[in-house]
């Protein structure tokens, strides 16, 4: 049985046949919102990840894929995974930069740039083709991003000029 993060409610517990990966306290609408990916040949939140990236939902897909990496820190897998959710929030630092809907953000394309930066680190270590994504083109990906800000020096948004980023998974 898989018991993590669960609460319960005086003696209530789960039964025997119960399995919860209550891995944060997000999993719930986690689980829900990669519900119609469950049964594909990865897991449901590597590809909601995917999905949540893609639509611009860089938050959301942060926390799909950290839920993913919250139970497999220990794995091979864990620094990719960790590389995909620091780029994502490179992205959440892009979209919050000096945003009125999150007044208190203020400046974020340093913070941007650091994570993307790391993120590059962290793909350097896995082959260039890597659980269907091409690790070449997302690392080409990150230092054109990296370059915008550059070019800009880091007083210019590129988020809402350039190319909205996609990735893509085989």
């Amino acid at each position: 049985m898989w018991f993590f993060g669960q609460e319960t409610l005086g003696c209530q517990k789960p039964d025997i046949h119960t399995k919860i990966l209550t891995v944060s306290h997000k999993t719930g609408w986690i689980n829900q919102r990669v519900a119609h990916l469950e049964g594909k040949t990865r897991d449901a939140r590597f590809l909601g990840f995917f999905e949540c990236f893609n639509a611009g939902e860089y938050y959301e897909a942060h926390d799909v894929l950290e839920d993913l990496w919250l139970e497999s820190r220990n794995h091979p897998d864990a620094n990719f995974y960790k590389a995909l959710i620091q780029l994502a929030g490179g992205f959440v630092h892009l979209t919050m930069h000096e945003n009125p809907k999150w007044p208190a953000a203020g400046p974020r394309l340093r913070p941007a740039h650091t994570l993307f930066s790391k993120a590059r680190a962290y793909l350097g270590d896995y082959p260039d083709f890597h659980h269907g994504l091409d690790l070449t083109k997302t690392k080409r990906l990150i230092d054109q991003w990296c370059g915008h800000l550059e070019e800009g020096e880091f007083n210019e948004n590129p988020l809402g000029k350039v190319e909205t980023p996609t990735l893509q998974v085989e």
